[in-house]
C-alpha cells in the first residue's frame, strides 16, 4: 500500500467532534457502507453510527493514521516546482546524484537489473554485501561523510529524486540581504505620498535612512549601499506603486481594496441597469442662451443586453430630474424618428419582431420606439450627487427598484457602459463638426470655429446613431456561454435575453410618469402656488388659504411638482381623489412653446440689465427676440447668424465617415446651412469670413467695437466660456 494512503478497517482511529475514537464495526447498508464509532482509550462511552462517506467527506472527523507519511503541511514543495526553479547545471548534478543512490540501494545506477550499464554491478555494491558496507563505499568514492549518504537514502525514499535537492530553507528573500526593517521603512515613506506629488527616488531613500537612524540609533539597522537601495524601491514599487505610473493611476490602485470584491453576473434583461454621466468631446450650442456650453450626456445601458434604454444631452449642469428622465425612458421609451432605417425602430410594446410578428410595422402604420423598453430592477451608480439625491432615490424606491452603488472612483464596475462612451466618441463624435478631442493634448487649434450642433439636435444624433448602428453592431463582450464562438449584437441578445426570461414588465399605472418630477412644497393662496411663477387651477379650489396635513419639514405646504424644461405647466395630485391636476402658469397663454427654467433664468438676467422695472412678460419678450439669430447683438451671435447663411458644404472638410453621414438627424441639420443655388466645390472654395472663438488679441483690436456695443472682456466671457 502507498504511503498516501492509510486502510481503514476496525480499530481505525478518528478525532470525531473532538473526541478520539476508533471504528469498532463496519456494516453494509442500502445507502453505504456505515461505520460504528466507539471510544478510544480514555474517552467516553458513547457509540455513534455514522456513514463511512460522511465520516470521510463531512468535515466532522479528522483521520489518525498509525505510521508516518506524506501529509499536506509538509514542507516539500511539488517535484514539478522543484524541478522548474533548477536550472540545466543544478538539474545535470540533482540527476547524477539520484545515480549514485540507487547504485547504493540496487548496485544498478539505473534503479534496475534490466537495465545494467558496462561493468554494473560493481563490487563494492554488489546488492549481495550489506547495505552498509555500500555506503561507506560510496562516501569514500563521493568523498563525503557517512551521514550524508545515509540523509541521502533517506531523502529519495521518501520524496523521490526531487528529495535529493538542495534544501530550500535558505531561499532567496525578495529584498536580497537587505534588513527587512529598512525595507518596511522605505515601504512606509512610499505610502505617505500616495496622495502628494510625486517624489523621487533619492528623496525616499534619504527619508528612509534618516528615519531609520532616527528610531533605532546609529548602526543598529545596516543601511543598503545607493544601488542596493534603488534595487529595492524596484521590488517595492510592484507592491506600492509611487515612481513609475502617473500620480493619478498610483492613487486608484493604493485605493484597491485588501480583498476581492463579489461580481454582479446579469443573467436576464432588466436585472441590472448601468446608469453614468459623462463631458462628451464636442461643443454644442445652447438654444436657449445662443452660448456655447459643453454638454454632457447621462444614459442608461441594460447590462445584460447592452441596449441603450436612455439618453439625454443637458449642459454641463447635469441635475437630478435628468437622471430620473433617463430612468423613466426604460418605462416609456422615445418614439423613433419618421425617417430612421427600419432597423432602428423597435415595436412600441418591445417584444422582437422575430419572437412576435407585428403586422403594423410591416404595413408601416406603427412609428414605433426608439429602442426596447426594459424595466430595470436594481440600477448600478456610482457616488455622484444627482444618482445619491433625494429626488432619484425616492422614484427608486417608489418604482421598486434597487440602488447598487459602485465604489468610489472605480470606474470598471460599470465598465459596459465606460466602453459604450469611449465606442460613442470614436464612432461619432469625432467625425462631427466641433470636435475638441478627449483632453487638451489632442483638442484642435480651433474647435470652435467649426459647424456646431444644438444641444437637442446632438441628443437626436447620438440616439439615432445608437439606434442605427450600436444596437445592431456585434459586441466582443455579448457571448452565450453555450456558444461562445457567437458573437452577437444588443438587439440580438435582447431576443436571446426575452427566449430565456420569457417576460416583459411594463408600468402598471401612466401617472406614475408624474413622480419622476422635479418637487418643491408651496403653500396654496388665493392666487394659485408660487415656484417663482405663479400656477393656478380649478384643482386648488378646495385647498386655497387651507393648511396642509403635512408635518415637519413640510408643515403647512402641499408637494407641487414640475419639470424644469417645461415651466408652463405645473402639476397637484388631489390628496382626497389621488387624481393629478394640471396647473398652468401665468403667462403661459402668451406663449406656443415650451420654456424651461434654465431659459427663464437667462430671461430674467437680460430683462434686469435692460429694464428699470423687469417682468416675466418683458423678459419673454425679449428672450424671444433674442432667439431671432438675424438680430443678433453681440460678436458670437452674429457669428451664428452668419454661419447659419453661409454656403460652405461642412461634410466635405470632415473625415470619411459615410455611415455617419448618413444619418437622418445629421444631413437635416446640415443641410440647413447650405444654399441651394451654388454648388458645393464653390461653397468650399470660398473661405470662411469669420474667425473663430480663440481670435488673437491684435485680431480682436482691428474690429469696430461700437458694431458690437462690447468691450474685448465681455465679448470672451460670453464667447470662450466652456462651462
Amino acid at each position: 500500500m502507498s504511503d498516501g494512503l492509510v486502510r481503514v478497517s476496525v480499530g481505525t482511529r478518528f478525532i470525531h467532534d473532538g473526541e478520539l475514537m476508533q471504528v469498532v464495526e463496519m456494516q453494509a447498508a442500502a445507502t453505504g457502507t456505515v461505520v460504528v464509532l466507539g471510544p478510544a482509550i480514555g474517552g467516553s462511552t458513547a457509540v455513534i453510527r455514522v456513514a463511512l462517506r460522511e465520516l470521510l467527506d463531512g468535515g466532522r472527523a479528522r483521520l489518525l493514521p498509525d505510521e508516518s507519511g506524506p501529509q499536506a503541511g509538509d514542507d516539500v514543495d511539488l517535484a514539478g516546482v522543484v524541478f522548474a526553479a533548477m536550472s540545466d547545471f543544478e538539474r545535470n548534478e540533482l540527476n547524477e546524484r539520484a545515480a549514485h543512490v540507487r547504485e547504493v540501494l540496487t548496485g544498478y545506477r539505473s534503479g534496475s537489473a534490466e537495465l545494467p550499464a558496462k561493468d554494473e554491478p560493481r563490487d563494492q555494491y554488489d546488492p549481495g554485501i550489506s547495505l552498509t558496507s555500500r555506503y561507506t563505499a560510496k562516501a569514500a568514492e563521493l568523498d563525503v561523510s557517512l551521514r550524508t549518504i545515509k540523509q541521502w537514502v533517506s531523502d529519495f525514499r521518501r520524496y523521490g529524486v526531487a528529495g535529493l535537492a538542495r534544501k530550500q530553507s535558505n531561499r532567496q528573500k525578495p529584498l536580497g540581504n537587505v534588513d527587512d526593517v529598512w525595507g518596511e521603512t522605505a515601504l512606509e515613506v512610499m505610502v505617505e505620498h500616495t496622495d502628494q506629488s510625486r517624489p523621487s527616488q533619492s528623496m525616499v531613500i534619504s527619508r528612509t535612512n534618516a528615519r531609520v537612524i532616527a528610531r533605532f540609533g546609529e548602526g543598529a539597522v545596516k543601511i543598503p549601499s545607493r544601488a542596493t537601495a534603488y534595487r529595492v524601491l524596484a521590488e517595492l514599487e510592484n507592491r506600492h506603486p509611487t515612481f513609475r505610473h502617473s500620480t493619478k493611476r498610483n492613487r486608484d490602485i493604493a485605493d484597491r481594496p485588501s480583498e476581492a470584491h463579489g461580481k454582479l453576473r446579469p443573467t436576464r434583461p432588466g436585472e441590472y441597469l448601468l446608469m453614468d454621466t459623462t463631458r462628451l468631446d464636442v461643443f454644442a450650442l445652447d438654444p436657449l442662451t445662443l452660448r456655447w456650453v459643453q454638454a454632457e450626456l447621462t444614459v442608461g445601458m441594460d447590462w445584460y443586453t447592452r441596449c441603450i434604454t436612455g439618453i439625454r444631452v443637458t449642459p454641463v449642469s447635469t441635475k437630478s430630474v435628468d437622471a430620473a428622465a433617463v430612468l423613466y425612458q426604460a418605462y416609456r421609451p422615445r418614439p423613433a424618428g419618421t425617417d430612421w432605417p427600419a432597423q432602428a425602430v423597435w415595436p412600441e410594446h418591445g417584444i422582437p419582431r422575430t419572437v412576435l410578428l407585428d403586422a403594423g410595422a410591416i404595413e408601416g402604420s406603427i412609428r414605433g420606439a426608439a429602442g426596447p423598453a426594459i424595466v430595470p430592477e436594481t440600477i448600478v451608480v456610482d457616488h455622484g450627487k444627482i444618482y445619491v439625491s433625494e429626488h432619484l432615490t425616492s422614484v427608486c424606491q417608489r418604482m421598486g427598484i434597487s440602488i447598487q452603488p459602485a465604489r468610489l472612483r472605480t470606474g470598471r464596475d460599470k465598465g459596459p457602459v465606460e466602453r459604450f462612451f469611449r465606442t460613442l466618441r470614436e464612432s461619432l463624435l469625432q467625425v462631427l463638426p466641433g470636435y475638441k478631442g478627449p483632453d487638451v493634448h489632442s483638442r484642435g487649434v480651433d474647435p470652435e470655429s467649426e459647424a456646431f450642433f444644438y444641444l437637442d439636435e446632438l441628443e437626436a444624433i447620438i440616439r439615432e446613431w445608437v439606434a442605427a448602428f450600436y444596437h445592431h453592431d456585434p459586441h466582443e463582450s455579448l457571448r452565450d456561454p453555450y456558444a461562445p464562438g457567437l458573437l452577437m449584437s444588443p438587439a440580438e441578445m435582447f431576443e436571446h435575453g426575452m427566449a430565456r426570461a420569457g417576460y416583459i414588465e411594463a408600468p402598471r399605472d401612466p401617472d406614475l410618469a408624474y413622480e419622476f418630477l422635479n418637487m418643491q412644497w408651496r403653500t396654496i393662496q388665493h392666487y394659485g402656488v408660487d415656484l417663482g411663477r405663479r400656477y393656478n387651477g380649478s384643482a386648488l379650489n378646495p385647498y386655497r388659504n387651507v393648511t396642509s396635513p403635512y408635518t415637519g419639514k413640510a408643515k403647512g405646504r402641499w408637494p407641487i411638482h414640475y419639470s424644469p424644461d417645461d415651466i408652463t405647466r405645473a402639476y397637484f395630485r388631489d390628496p382626497e381623489t389621488r387624481q393629478w391636476h394640471t396647473l398652468t402658469w401665468e403667462h403661459a397663454p402668451s406663449m406656443n412653446m415650451p420654456l424651461s427654467e434654465d431659459a427663464m433664468t437667462f430671461a430674467r438676467k437680460l430683462a434686469a440689465a435692460k429694464y428699470t422695472y423687469p417682468d416675466d412678460r418683458l423678459a419673454i419678450a425679449d428672450l424671444f427676440e433674442r432667439w431671432n439669430l438675424g438680430l443678433g447683438d453681440t460678436l458670437a451671435e452674429r457669428r451664428m447668424a452668419l454661419r447659419l447663411s453661409r454656403d460652405a458644404v461642412l461634410l466635405d472638410e470632415l473625415p470619411s465617415n459615410k455611415d455617419v453621414v448618413a444619418l437622418p438627424s445629421v444631413a437635416r441639420v446640415l443641410a440647413a446651412t447650405e444654399r441651394p443655388d451654388e454648388s458645393p466645390s464653390e461653397r468650399v472654395e470660398e473661405p470662411d469670413p469669420e474667425t473663430g472663438d480663440d481670435d488673437l488679441d491684435e485680431d480682436v483690436d482691428e474690429l469696430h467695437a461700437e458694431d458690437f456695443e462690447q468691450d474685448l472682456d465681455d465679448f470672451y466671457a460670453d464667447a470662450l466660456e466652456d462651462a
